[in-house]
């Protein structure tokens, strides 16, 4: 009986957690791209730029000196079904960076990381953004990436269904 009580609360309880670690697991992946990119930006001293394709792939590009012609560093794709996607009924994180799109970075039309560590935009100038994660309607999936530029300080952010929690 003791038996069948424990498998009856695991059975509930288990896809609510794999749900849950999964999304965790695509915030991460965000971020460890966002820590990669901006070491290689500041040890090989050249612009390294973050190209968002939708609905999961990340893309990470060196600008090269002189000619400005670009090398492709790599692609990340998130995994099980995670996706940059923003859900009707979360708002935007405590640090307000904007949520017009899922990979929101204000007017930026491209950002990357500067050999002194900051994330600027094209004209490079400092971006704040935040990269919106879930995964299919289950807004418990939600998950956030927030960046502030001039520094580049990263926050991973998680929606509890009432509010962010970071």
């Amino acid at each position: 009986g003791l038996i069948a009580v424990l498998s009856a609360i695991a059975a509930m309880v288990m896809p609510t957690a794999l749900r849950s670690a999964t999304a965790d697991s695509g915030a991460s992946r965000v971020v460890s791209v966002f820590r990669a990119a901006r070491e290689q930006a500041i040890s090989q001293r050249r612009n390294i730029r973050i190209t968002f394709t939708a609905p999961n792939q990340i893309v990470v590009t060196r600008i090269n000196v002189p000619n400005t012609t670009t090398t492709d560093l790599g692609t990340t794709v998130l995994e099980s079904g995670i996706a940059f996607q923003l859900f009707p009924t979360v708002p935007d994180t405590p640090d307000a960076f904007g949520n017009a799109s899922a990979t929101a970075f204000g007017t930026a039309a491209s950002v990357m990381f500067t050999s002194e560590g900051a994330l600027v935009d094209q004209n490079g100038d400092p971006a704040n953004g935040t990269v919106f994660l879930g995964r299919g309607v289950d807004p418990m999936t939600a998950r956030a990436v927030t960046i502030f530029g001039p520094t580049a300080l990263i926050r991973q952010w998680r929606w509890n269904g009432t509010q962010w929690i970071d």
